[in-house]
């Protein structure tokens, strides 16, 4: 997914063309949903949904199209965040988590991840997995850097005790 060739097509969903606003939406589900899974574990889904549906209500407001998908990740971040929170339980799955090798470890993995917090899993989504900077999940997590540090130390701590226990 290209910025430069979305650029085109946010300009003019924001035009109010339905056609590109539906074509937008659909370049945009996979990605958001990569993000979103992880974080919401089984809601996963649901929280793509959320997201797709905060980007299609404030698209308006994006001034940068250049912008979308850091703009995206960033709703999708949050929603997963809060519909981790709202859903009480947690089934034991974690799709995409990892995706090279051996099905038990992905299973290992998963079932570590699921006893973890949703906002370290978020951290460690961002951190691990999708390899941003500190400051830049700070800025997409809406907190300070010096939060990130902690959370990550913290996340990672857990996640360690869980996996050895």
């Amino acid at each position: 997914m290209n910025p430069d060739e979305l650029a085109p097509l946010v300009r003019q969903a924001q035009r109010g063309d339905t056609l590109a606003m539906n074509d937008l939406l659909d370049a945009l589900a996979p990605y958001v949903g990569r993000i979103c899974a992880p974080i919401a574990l089984g809601h996963g889904p649901d929280a793509a949904q959320e997201a797709l549906i905060v980007i299609f209500k404030s698209l308006k407001h994006l001034r940068a199209p250049e912008a979308l998908l850091a703009w995206a990740r960033t709703i999708a971040v949050r929603e997963a965040v809060r519909i981790a929170n709202d859903r009480r339980t947690v089934p034991a799955e974690l799709a995409d988590l990892p995706q090279a090798g051996d099905p038990q470890l992905e299973t290992d993995i998963a079932d570590v991840l699921r006893r973890l917090s949703p906002e370290h899993r978020a951290i460690l989504v961002l951190r691990d997995q999708e390899g941003y900077s500190e400051t830049e999940a700070a800025a997409l997590l809406a907190i300070e850097v010096g939060t990130v540090k902690s959370r990550l130390h913290r996340a990672r701590r857990s996640f360690q005790k869980v996996w050895s226990a």
